[in-house]
């Protein structure tokens, strides 16, 4: 698949290579993730933060989602992203794709909220709207079949284990850089994913109509 094919995916994760980049070598990685990652703690609260320019509270689900914190994680992100994100983008198009994007970084960020409203420590990656990608990929696209279980049609089930796998997935890197359970935002994870999975069907109604 050519990148004219996924324009906005190819795009975001070029975007997202290119902020780590920059502030990997100028050195401002670290203030970045302060400024523009997703605190719950600032939500209505006086959050002592550093001097300087923080990015409205509101805004800092999306501006979350282009900063990583290493190597590993964007490596894996990005891989990821276009692998899958690639693949639904030329038959959603790049409206939808947009929706599914936003909808899984701010579910992440809301679900993360709840889990810990008090958490002063900052949220970053693409990890929520990749689980939405990867929501619909499994619901819909996937041609892998898994056995109902009880109620849970197969094409659920389906679902509930590509999200397991890719949680496990980022705990793993999370220890592997040693940055242990607590630095990977599971919440985030599952917010994104359920995001997912509760928009496949409109946006392909959005998309095809009726059919």
């Amino acid at each position: 698949m050519k990148p004219q094919d996924a324009p906005l995916v190819t795009g975001y994760a070029l975007a997202c290579v290119i902020i780590f980049a920059l502030l990997w070598i100028t050195g401002f990685q670290g203030n970045a993730i302060v400024r523009a990652g997703f605190i719950p703690a600032r939500f209505g609260s006086e959050l002592i933060v550093p001097p300087g320019t923080m990015v409205p509270f509101f805004l800092t689900p999306l501006t979350s989602a282009f900063l990583h914190g290493g190597v590993l994680h964007i490596v894996f992100n990005i891989i990821v992203l276009l692998f899958i994100g690639r693949q639904l983008e030329a038959p959603l198009g790049a409206k939808a794709m947009v929706v599914l994007l936003l909808a899984g970084a701010y579910a992440g960020a809301f679900a993360q909220f709840l889990a810990d409203p008090q958490s002063a420590v900052p949220m970053i990656g693409a990890s929520g709207a990749i689980s939405a990608v990867i929501a619909v990929f499994a619901l819909i696209f996937s041609r892998s079949q898994a056995p109902a279980i009880g109620p849970i049609p197969s094409h659920w089930v389906r679902a509930l284990w590509l999200a397991a796998a890719w949680i496990a997935v980022q705990l793993l890197i999370g220890f592997a850089g040693g940055s242990g359970f607590g630095a990977i935002a599971i919440w985030a994870h599952v917010g994104g994913f359920l995001a997912g999975l509760l928009l496949a069907r409109p946006l392909l109604r959005w998309r095809f109509g009726a059919r």
